[in-house]
């Protein structure tokens, strides 16, 4: 490949100039590092690849409004507005910012923003700090954080089987 060279002020010519070379000169390989204290050699050895994150689930963010009936597999993290019903056997997280309008039906729920609503869980519900919650709870386990406010009424049921 060549390239163009405008005239210089001093020379007052224009050139062609070659970019690249025609033939590539391999580099020779790194020698392998020895070991002083055991003449061994060393390889160097390639990172390490990063851990595997688990399976992510879904995330409605903030600025989101839905209005109907929500179904989800794994886990759905929502911080949206949304009215209807919520149902699923996997774990849903209310997130902060959320406004939940309806019945949430799922394995396991967090709330973390507003719900109105019934809430049935088939494992457990969380209510964490901060969080409203206007409605009856259904489920094996209810963890409910100090500063959660919790308007309704609470059944602690039996695990399905």
């Amino acid at each position: 490949m060549h390239f163009w060279i405008p005239a210089d002020a001093a020379d007052g010519k224009n050139q062609f100039m070659q970019m690249f070379s025609p033939t590539r000169k391999p580099e020779p390989p790194t020698p392998p590092a020895a070991d002083p204290s055991n003449g061994m050699t060393r390889v160097p050895q390639a990172p390490p690849l990063p851990a595997p994150r688990p399976a992510a689930g879904g995330v409605l963010s903030a600025g989101v409004s839905i209005t109907g009936d929500l179904k989800f597999g794994a886990e759905l993290v929502i911080d949206c507005e949304l009215e209807g019903s919520i149902d699923s056997d996997g774990k849903l997280t209310v997130g902060k910012n959320a406004q939940v309008r309806g019945q949430i039906r799922v394995g396991a729920v967090t709330v973390l923003g507003t719900v109105d609503g019934n809430v049935t869980a088939n494992e457990r519900c969380e209510l964490r700090a901060g969080c409203t919650l206007r409605g009856d709870i259904e489920a094996p386990r209810l963890v409910v954080d100090d500063d959660a406010t919790f308007i309704g009424s609470a059944k602690i049921t039996k695990r399905p089987t």
